[in-house]
């Protein structure tokens, strides 16, 4: 007996607990990614840490040093390090997930399973980045002599930021799919995402007014809340968590109704 699949037609079902039964295909896809992005290369996982670093001091030069941006207390390369952990993790996870359904087209065009895995993979596989940029600042956190805060609220800002970049990623692989110029957009787009995010500056430098409207950018409060946590520092506005989350959801939701409807085509366009 042969088993035909065709394209869905009318409102398409989102069938998460398909995505549940190929759970072990989102872990060997996240895997494969790691190992692949690391294959061949001089310094392996420190890339991990290297590139937060380096931005650590950069920041730290132009922002710290010549333009003395205040730092709310705290020294400031730990201050803008404990930005850089969620926004590295954020920004490797959205371009991987952007660009994660070209560079599977093969096993796409070849194999029937959840297309939702390819970007979960991705997001997924970026967390073992944000795992060794924990550790190298929890070495930085020991040389300022600096204690974290409520650490057990530190897992759910991770989900939190992982939510934000599937959503974004979602639209994005989407649109990459049909539109290849997309993959020239994501590196701007998260050039300005970094400037309008609280990473090399603190909140506080933006005027009240205007910070419930830059509250909707939902890293805003990701990245204050892991200043929060990890530098124990006062708690992040609730309202500013509550329009992260809030916006996350809308995102990922969005994401994945405008996915599954590219995926009734994407074996013929990617």
């Amino acid at each position: 007996m042969r088993l035909v699949i065709e394209p869905t037609r009318g409102w398409i079902p989102l069938r998460f607990d398909e995505l549940w039964a190929y759970r072990e295909l989102v872990y060997f896809l996240a895997w494969r990614d790691v190992k692949v992005r690391y294959k061949q290369t001089a310094l392996g996982v420190a890339w991990a840490v290297l590139q937060p670093f380096g931005m650590m001091v950069v920041f730290s030069i132009f922002f710290g040093a010549l333009a003395k941006v205040p730092s709310d207390g705290v020294p400031y390369p730990l201050f803008t390090f404990a930005a850089l952990v969620p926004w590295t993790f954020f920004s490797s996870a959205l371009s991987s997930a952007a660009g994660s359904l070209v560079s599977n087209a093969t096993l796409i065009s070849r194999v029937y399973f959840p297309r939702l895995a390819v970007p979960l993979a991705s997001v997924a596989a970026a967390a073992v980045d944000l795992a060794c940029a924990l550790g190298v600042f929890g070495l930085i956190a020991v040389y300022f002599g600096h204690a974290p805060g409520h650490v057990v609220l530190l897992p759910l800002l991770i989900v939190l930021a992982a939510l934000v970049a599937l959503g974004a990623g979602l639209w994005l692989a989407a649109l990459n799919a049909r539109f290849r110029d997309v993959r020239y957009v994501v590196p701007y787009l998260l050039q300005f995402w970094l400037f309008v995010t609280p990473v090399a500056y603190p909140t506080s430098l933006v005027p009240p007014p205007w910070r419930t409207f830059y509250a909707l950018n939902p890293m805003v409060g990701v990245v204050d809340g892991f200043r929060s946590v990890l530098l124990g520092q006062p708690p992040v506005p609730v309202e500013h968590i509550a329009w992260a989350a809030i916006v996350a959801v809308a995102m990922l939701a969005g994401g994945v109704v405008y996915f599954r409807r590219v995926e009734r085509t994407l074996a013929d366009v990617v």
